[in-house]
């Protein structure tokens, strides 16, 4: 049983594994999004960078599971990654008048309302709660929707359609992002309603 443990322990501190490698491929992608959006706007690789991300951000989770190689490191990874490539994203396409200021405002918005939570979660002895379905749901509407608007900044068939589906999967996208936000703030404050306070602790 201690054997057992100690095994556990090692492997929640494992560093490189193959998800982590996934995971810090994708915030390598972070500024070469922007760069390749603003600078030369190169959109082709952009859209080949976006979809890179959206593949590895599933990958990383599948082999996480199935190669047994679930980290701590991994769990910070893994969300950091997609709330730096939505920020990096909505940034990106609003300077270039593909999406609205206020879109661009409103997804990195909640996330700051949400760290705001965090030192209430301390008192209680948490770091952060488990990462709800709908976030990932969420997150997942809007890894399509950026290529699509993006594809969708031109004109011809192929462009408008590109900017409907765009559209359809970034307000399903939104909704469920907010969505997630409010339950998370709802079970913070049902938290800090029923669990004394105490020191703080790594985890959940």
């Amino acid at each position: 049983m201690a054997g057992s443990s100690v095994q556990e322990r090692s492997g929640q501190s494992r560093v490189w594994t193959v998800p982590n490698l996934l995971s810090m491929s994708r915030l390598a992608g972070v500024p070469l999004f922007l760069w390749l959006v603003l600078g030369p706007e190169a959109d082709g690789l952009a859209l080949v960078v976006l979809m890179v991300s959206g593949v590895t951000d599933f990958l990383d989770g599948y082999l996480a599971r199935r190669l047994d190689q679930r980290s701590k490191l991994g769990e910070i990874l893994d969300p950091v990654a997609d709330r730096l490539y939505i920020l990096a994203v909505v940034v990106g396409l609003a300077l270039r008048d593909v999406i609205p200021w206020w879109v661009a405002i409103i997804l990195p918005l909640r996330d700051l309302l949400l760290w705001g939570l965090v030192p209430l979660l301390r008192t209680r002895g948490y770091s952060a709660l488990p990462v709800h379905f709908l976030g990932k749901a969420a997150t997942f509407n809007l890894l399509y929707a950026f290529p699509l608007l993006l594809l969708g900044d031109g004109s011809g068939v192929l462009p408008t359609m590109a900017l409907v589906f765009g559209w359809a999967f970034a307000a399903w996208g939104i909704g469920l992002y907010w969505w997630a936000g409010i339950l998370y703030a709802w079970q913070v404050r049902k938290l800090l309603r029923d669990t004394p306070r105490r020191m703080a602790r790594a985890g959940p």
